[in-house]
């Protein structure tokens, strides 16, 4: 299970704490957005997540937005909560959390991708040898690529349970 499995598992984004990223011994963060800051398609965040990234942001950790997106979807959104983003980011290979660790100026060590689905943000992630937190998905999703995806991360999250 080894590039399928997360470096911690949470069920959403606003229960990740500072002293829970510190402990994690990273200084940035690469958000996912649909299912993970705002439902899919809307243009808002979930309750609380604006707060959240506020207190993140504070708390000194540097945060960027990397989704698979189209940009017309992503830098609205991004700039609406405040944040630099990497769109078209083709997740799961590594291209797109370069970029984004790039604007950072981070290195792998230092970066925890967080997102909701395991065969982009996790597998992601370790291909990029960063860190991840795999939250729950927040929202029901449409389309066949989401079912066939989440159908196939069924066993893998029973036994991070």
């Amino acid at each position: 299970m080894g590039l399928f499995t997360p470096t911690a598992s949470l069920k959403k984004v606003t229960d990740i704490t500072p002293e829970f990223l510190t402990n994690l011994g990273v200084d940035a963060i690469l958000l996912d957005v649909d299912n993970t800051l705002a439902p899919p398609t809307e243009k808002t965040p979930y309750e609380g997540v604006q707060e959240w990234i506020e207190t993140i942001k504070e708390s000194g950790f540097a945060v960027v937005i990397c989704s698979n997106n189209f940009n017309s979807r992503i830098t609205p959104f991004s700039q609406s909560v405040g944040l630099d983003c990497v769109a078209m980011s083709l997740k799961p290979f590594p291209f797109g959390f370069n970029r984004a660790k790039k604007k950072l100026h981070e290195k792998p060590k230092s970066v925890v991708v967080v997102g909701d689905q395991i065969f982009t943000d996790v597998l992601g992630a370790n291909l990029a040898r960063m860190k991840s937190i795999l939250l729950e998905p927040q929202s029901e999703e449409h389309g066949i690529t989401i079912w066939v995806r989440r159908k196939l991360e069924i066993n893998i999250r029973k036994k991070l349970h």
